[in-house]
């Protein structure tokens, strides 16, 4: 008993010294999504003409990882970037809640560079190209090179050194195993020939292939100063792009909406929370009470996770909390039920609450793991505004059933067991 009367206390402390984190913004704010905070929406048109048709979705794929990983680098917290398909067109959908410089916004996602190489067309295919240039036909291709399969989706890393004999800042490249196949099979193909190195679509230099280079090493020489050099050696190691972009689309949202709605949802939220603390305590009287004090625990708990870890949080991700929470009591009220048949078998509160929480177990377990499964399975399968919910739904499940079974029983052992 005196264990368990300790433990309660340590509960008690520890949901205290968390409802004081979980209220206080100063130690560390809450993230939120674009629909309450505000921030910046851009669309950008992915090019996929040298990608063959059957590798759209990894190409994809590595440009959203690349792209996430470029705004984390930049400190945004939990950017969204969304891959999005409209008949041929590939696009990619960024979400940067809290910037509102869309300047800034687009600089995060310019500023990784695309690399690519590219090999000398022969003179019959730069005089068709000049021909149909002169009638006003394909002014767009590049004349004098052709696109190879060599990008900077093969880039290991990228270092920066200097010219032996100009002492100019140049920078080396290093590709991955795959590269280094393709980089071999490319200059053995070209020797003799100009291998132009293009970066964001502008020639940067166009070195003669002298041999077959098989170490998987290319090295990009201009005129960089070095300040130049050591923020592109930077840009190229955040991650170069896998296939070019262009944006189509951009879009400063403002958090008045959100906030409004955040508000609505926030009173709607604590009205039903105090409506289903009144019913338990009417209904079950101290059982029902133990009950509330648990609930106001697990939203505490709740909460603190949300802030740590931390979640964004939509207006949909609070409402899958708040959803959660009805689950919550419905396992407390299906254990005191069982409880009241059990008392009405002639047994005293304690046995029936035991009783109670014994029958009650399978029904509350399979009941909450459904919920869950359905929840990851909406995660992974769904937008990311579903995503909000049933991440927010499945965590705040999760944790309400360890405070049903443990916190609850654990309290009601101590009043009415009294082991």
């Amino acid at each position: 008993m005196k264990n368990r009367i300790l433990f309660i206390v340590l509960i008690l402390i520890v949901s205290t010294l968390l409802g004081v984190f979980v209220f206080q913004s100063s130690f560390r704010p809450y993230s939120l999504g674009l629909d309450i905070s505000g921030g910046t929406l851009l669309v950008y048109q992915a090019d996929l003409n040298t990608i063959k048709s059957p590798d759209y979705s990894s190409a994809m794929a590595g440009l959203k990882d690349v792209i996430e990983r470029r705004i984390n680098y930049s400190g945004v917290k939990e950017p969204r970037v969304e891959i999005n398909k409209a008949g041929d067109n590939w696009r990619l959908i960024v979400s940067l809640a809290g910037i509102k410089d869309i300047k800034e916004a687009i600089k995060m996602i310019g500023g990784t560079p695309y690399l690519e190489f590219k090999e000398s067309r022969s003179e019959k295919e730069i005089e068709a190209i000049l021909d149909a240039q002169k009638k006003e036909e394909q002014i767009d291709i590049d004349t004098y090179f052709k696109s190879t399969s060599l990008t900077g989706k093969y880039l290991e890393r990228a270092d920066l050194g200097f010219d032996q004999n100009t002492s100019l800042p140049v920078v080396d490249l290093q590709f991955n195993s795959e590269g280094t196949k393709i980089f071999a099979e490319l200059t053995k193909n070209n020797v003799g020939k100009p291998l132009a190195i293009y970066l964001d679509g502008t020639p940067i230099s166009a070195p003669v292939v002298r041999e077959e280079i098989a170490s998987g090493r290319a090295q990009i020489s201009g005129d960089f100063t070095l300040p130049e050099a050591k923020q592109l050696v930077a840009r190229l190691n955040q991650g170069a792009l896998p296939v070019p972009i262009a944006l189509i689309s951009q879009q400063t949202v403002g958090s008045i909406l959100g906030e409004e709605s955040l508000m609505k949802i926030l009173k709607a939220g604590i009205i039903g929370l105090i409506a289903v603390i009144i019913f338990m305590i009417i209904f079950y009287q101290i059982p029902g009470l133990i009950a509330s004090l648990s609930l106001i625990i697990y939203i505490v708990i709740s909460l603190s996770i949300f802030k740590v870890i931390p979640i964004t949080l939509t207006l949909a991700g609070i409402t899958g909390f708040i959803l959660s929470i009805g689950m919550t009591v419905d396992a407390n009220i299906l254990i005191f039920e069982y409880a009241k048949e059990e008392k009405k078998l002639g047994k005293t509160i304690g046995p029936a609450l035991e009783e109670g929480f014994l029958k009650s177990w399978p029904a509350i377990r399979d009941s909450n793991i459904s919920t869950i499964i359905s929840a990851i399975i909406l995660y992974y399968f769904t937008s990311s505004m579903i995503r909000g919910f049933s991440l927010t739904l499945a965590i705040g499940v999760g944790i309400g059933l360890l405070t049903a079974i443990f916190i609850t029983k654990l309290f009601l052992e101590v009043i009415y067991l009294k082991k």
